[in-house]
This record gives structure tokens, sequence and C-alpha cells, in this order.
């Protein structure tokens, strides 16, 4: 064997020596870093955990806001049920040809107005809004469409019926709103051509 590859095998060996032991002992390596490369790894450390403190810190404080923001959704979304019921029965009230005719009607009809009113202001001391969807563009982000009604006087896709009012809690859409929106006169005859 000569000389050059009797170092070669003996700096392997070295090399797997020290290999085999920083696996053995990690520290190892820690002795051979120097003081300024031992200083700056600890400053990054402790940099990623003051900025992972403070993302958690946002975190919470969002998540914090939200439950403040948003903590009565369900609540509110529950109480739309109410005031739907209240409204049907105000019409079916107002449409009954036999009650109509009674002379306690008028009182009975007015209070029923009060109760509704009086939800629908509670509903906007606590920022839950009506959706005003009469005579505007549809938009799927706000309104769901239940039919199409034929109108020539209005430009297609113009809402021009309100099936059901939709809300708003807080910029967050609690209900959209059920509607018909106009289409020409023969547009989905053209379609099927």
């Amino acid at each position: 064997m000569s000389e050059s590859s009797k170092d070669e095998n003996v700096n392997k060996e070295d090399k797997e020596d020290n290999e085999s032991s920083l696996e053995k002992d990690p520290g190892a390596l820690k002795d051979e870093l120097t003081l300024e490369e031992r200083l700056q790894i600890s400053e990054e450390k402790l940099l990623r955990s003051l900025a992972d403190s403070e993302n958690q810190r946002r975190r919470f404080e969002k998540e914090i806001k939200d439950a403040y923001d948003f903590g009565g959704f369900n609540f509110a979304k529950e109480m739309l049920t109410s005031l739907d019921n209240l409204q049907r029965a105000k019409k079916s009230i107002q449409d009954d040809e036999v009650l109509k005719k009674s002379k306690e009607f008028e009182k009975f009809f007015k209070n029923i107005e009060i109760i509704e009113k009086d939800l629908i202001s509670t509903f906007e001391k606590n920022k839950i809004t009506k959706i005003d969807c009469l005579n505007k563009k549809f938009d799927p982000n706000f309104h769901q469409a239940m039919l199409e009604i034929e109108d020539e006087n209005v430009e297609p896709g113009t809402i021009v019926q309100e099936i059901q009012s939709g809300f708003i809690f807080n910029e967050r859409l609690l209900r959209p709103s059920f509607v018909g929106i106009s289409k020409k006169k023969g547009e989905k005859s053209e379609k099927n051509k």
C-alpha cells in the first residue's frame, strides 16, 4: 500500500470516529463552536421565542374580540325565527276577513305591530340589521335566488321580490335574503336553443 492511500484510510477512520463521537455526544459540536456562534444561535432562539409569544398574544386578543363581537351569533340566528313567526302571524291576521270584522281587531293588530317594532329595535341595538335588497342587483354573498320573474321594466338580475328578509350581524351574514330576481321574457327559451 502506498503512503497516500494509508493517509486517506487514516483520515477516513478519524472522520468516522469524529462522526460517531458526535452522535454519542452532541455537546461535542458545541465545544467546537466559537463563543460568537453560540451567542448568535442563542439570540436566534430568543427572537423566535419572542415572535411566537407575540403571535400567540395577538391570536388570543383576536379570539377574545371575536367572542365578544360574535358571541351572540347563534342566539341572534335563533331569534330570527321568532321575528319570522310574528310577521307571518301578523300577515295571517291581516288577511283573515272574519277577524277584520271584530271590534277588537285594530287594538290586537296594533299590539302585534308594537311587539314587532320592539323586536326589530332590539336587533338594531345589538348590531343586527336587515339587508335592504329590493330593486338592487343580485349579490350571491347576501341573497339567495328562489325564483325568476319575467319583467321587461327592469334590468335582468335585479331583485324584484323579497320572500324572506336577510340579516347581517356585526358585518357578518346571519341569513341571506330569499329573493325573486328579474329576467327578460323568453330568456329561458333562448338558452335552451
